[in-house]
């Protein structure tokens, strides 16, 4: 039975250790998490409607390119934009809800310095003038490594043009339209045969 227990230990040992490597090699590791924390904080900034909170990840020199093409630079844009869209007396959301996912790890470019991630969202909409909708989304971010902390330097949104469910949403109201003024047509000419043959 020993030896057994000796092969399977040893067995396991091979398995785990170039993980152990893997992950005592990375120079980034730290980073890693610090911009894990900091992707979790803007998802959660986001969904709690907290505009301050989401612009203390940011450089006071961010771009961020939003999902109707808008683009704002600096914290004031990025307050003025979340203003018009979500809080002012105009605006054109009650509230924005998102889940974000990462997609591959992040990479690393300079002296480690500046770093490039991207993924997924699944956004939820919550107009003013109609009803609730949901939109899939890519995002990608640069940050970069300001003193000991890690800040968010340009965000880009984007969805598919041609292919989401508001043109999936008017597709079906044109057949909808069609459908209905097809089966009105129908109604109408049977009507006048009815009053031609009177």
């Amino acid at each position: 039975m020993q030896p057994l227990l000796r092969m399977l230990f040893s067995l396991f040992l091979l398995i785990l250790a170039p993980v152990a490597v893997a992950a005592t090699d990375d120079p980034h590791a730290a980073d890693r998490q610090a911009l894990i924390k900091l992707f979790r904080e803007m998802e959660a900034a986001i969904n709690a409607q907290d505009v301050e909170r989401m612009i203390a990840q940011m450089h006071p020199q961010v771009t961020v390119t939003w999902l109707n093409g808008e683009v704002s630079r600096g914290h004031d844009e990025v307050r003025a934009y979340y203003h018009k869209m979500v809080k002012g007396e105009k605006r054109i959301l009650d509230r924005y809800l998102t889940t974000a996912r990462l997609g591959k790890p992040a990479r690393f470019f300079g002296n480690g310095e500046v770093a490039v991630a991207d993924g997924t969202m699944v956004d939820q909409f919550f107009p003013v003038a109609r009803g609730p909708f949901a939109l899939d989304s890519n995002w990608t971010s640069t940050s970069a490594k300001v003193g000991d902390r890690w800040q968010v330097v340009s965000m880009h949104l984007s969805s598919n043009v041609f292919t989401n469910s508001l043109l999936a949403e008017a597709e079906r109201a044109i057949w909808y339209v069609g459908a209905g003024a097809g089966v009105g047509g129908l109604l109408l000419g049977w009507l006048l045969g009815r009053w031609r043959r009177r």
